[in-house]
């Protein structure tokens, strides 16, 4: 069975303000939700990073992404379906889409 890649994208300003209750309520729903399609992923830790850009002696690394940036990827998943209609079903009740969108690409046979 093909796998494919859910990509979670998130905006800062669309982050909601969860107590700390809440939170861990939120944690528990990608908890539950991950185990029901026994899928693998992390979130990705907030603020930090590198962009490298080039090849040999032109290569450059930056931080980023940054704060600013509009959207960031939060974190991803890597579950196993039928096809891309199928990994849409699939996420249609993720937690993510309360607040984030999620990019679903298949991951090539290497």
């Amino acid at each position: 069975m093909p796998k494919y890649v859910l990509l979670l994208h998130e905006s800062a300003t669309a982050i909601p303000d969860l107590s700390p209750e809440d939170m861990q309520a939120m944690i528990q729903r990608y908890k539950k939700w991950r185990s029901s399609l026994n899928a693998t992923g992390e979130k990705l830790q907030d603020g930090t990073g590198r962009k490298m850009k080039g090849a040999g002696s032109e290569l450059t690394v930056s931080d980023g992404p940054y704060a600013e940036t509009k959207e960031v990827i939060g974190g991803f998943f890597i579950i196993e379906a039928n096809d891309y209609d199928h990994a849409v079903e699939l996420c249609r009740d993720c937690p993510h889409l309360d607040f984030g969108t999620i990019e679903i690409r298949q991951v090539d046979k290497v």
